[in-house]
């Protein structure tokens, strides 16, 4: 064996081990299910309530019950 196949056998050995870093961007978008009604803007699902009433307070001078009728605070804390 000459050194050129144990290259070839090293770079095939690292393919293996190398594995692509995944974006989240996809799972990120897909998880926009707070919508505004208003200005139809979007915000993560895991958005708190003081956000979408700084939302709606300065771009819209509604409460969140006119800008997020469905919106409900998440169980836990």
């Amino acid at each position: 064996m000459g050194n050129g196949a144990k290259a070839a056998q090293k770079r095939e050995r690292n393919a293996k081990d190398n594995k692509v870093a995944k974006s989240q961007l996809k799972t990120n978008i897909k998880a926009m299910d707070i919508q505004c009604q208003i200005c139809r803007s979007t915000f993560l699902k895991t958005t708190r309530a003081p956000q979408l009433n700084e939302h709606a307070a300065n771009k819209h001078s509604k409460s969140i019950a006119e800008c997020f009728p469905g919106y409900e605070p998440p169980a836990g804390k």
